[in-house]
């Protein structure tokens, strides 16, 4: 029975392979679930030493071209929604969604409001009961992370935090606890939007801040190939990345984390997969709705600002 729950907890991560969650679960070995050391409430943590992101670790990016770039546009907007289905083999093991459900004000600050659920099916409903739901709420014109929201709700497990950042302190802020950060730091949802904005090709990576769980983590997007593929919502054209972490002790490549974007100017993700012991879990796209919103173009709108 253990092993089983074990299967349907992994199923459920499999979801957030573009999160550092899941990075972390995968490369460290350490689970979701364990509880961070506390410190008294309103302390402020030492910050956590954050390596050099444009030089540190290169090599270890195996010959991929570590570049310094911003978005050219913006293909998401609000009522986009995106419906995953959750398989292990031939086993649909649950469903999984990603949408931005509206634009919200954070502060007079306006931000993209995005959700993502992700529940087991009825079959595993059984095993190991699952209904997570995480929400971020991204900067419009900056595109980082305002404010955090996470409600798991895992079996017998219940866990309910937020984290608010304020990017020009540079400070991540709990209910008990404030973090230095990078500046522009991302939440995982965040990070997986933002990479969807970059005019990057195979062959390049390109350096994030990211902040999860009480810690700092910068991550690495490595852009692998392209490539078709086919999913229940269709066969589309993709360019496939790779996230790899950065830790503060030691710099590690498991390749065991791939993302399938549509390789146009959507760059909407349509497959995720991890590999695990025997086999791999999918996440793949079985319908979507797109928003009613144009592209935004970022190089036009920074260039009407140096007009002015």
């Amino acid at each position: 029975m253990s092993y089983i729950k074990g299967i349907a907890r992994s199923m459920v991560r499999v979801f957030w392979v573009a999160s550092v969650v899941l990075i972390i679960v995968l490369i460290s070995g350490q689970p979701v679930l364990s509880a961070d050391k506390e410190t008294d409430a309103g302390q402020v943590s030492q910050p956590t030493p954050l390596k050099g992101t444009r030089d540190h670790g290169i090599a270890k990016l195996e010959g991929y071209e570590l570049v310094n770039v911003l978005p050219r546009t913006v293909p998401f907007g609000e009522g986009e929604n995106l419906v995953f289905s959750i398989q292990y083999g031939l086993i649909t093991a649950g469903e999984a969604t990603l949408e931005i459900r509206n634009m919200a004000v954070l502060d007079s600050v306006l931000s993209y409001h995005i959700v993502s659920v992700a529940r087991t099916s009825s079959v595993f409903d059984r095993i190991f009961k699952v209904r997570d739901r995480h929400e971020s709420f991204m900067e419009y014109e900056n595109l980082y992370s305002l404010r955090f929201i996470k409600h798991l709700r895992e079996g017998k497990y219940r866990k309910d935090r937020q984290v608010d950042f304020d990017q020009k302190a540079h400070l991540a802020i709990y209910s008990d606890k404030t973090v230095p950060i990078a500046p522009n730091t991302h939440d995982f949802l965040t990070a997986l939007y933002y990479a969807r904005t970059l005019p990057l090709v195979p062959g390049q990576a390109v350096a994030m801040a990211n902040h999860t769980d009480y810690k700092n983590y910068p991550i690495y997007l490595k852009y692998i190939r392209r490539e078709r593929v086919k999913v229940p919502a269709g066969e589309f054209d993709c360019i496939v990345i790779e996230p790899v972490l950065e830790t503060s002790t030691i710099f590690e490549n498991s390749g065991k984390l791939t993302i399938w974007l549509t390789d146009d100017t959507l760059r909407m993700p349509v497959m995720m997969r991890s590999k695990v012991i025997v086999g791999a879990f999918e996440s793949v796209l079985k319908e979507y709705r797109l928003s009613g919103d144009e592209i935004r173009l970022i190089a036009e709108e920074k260039a009407g600002e140096h007009d002015r």
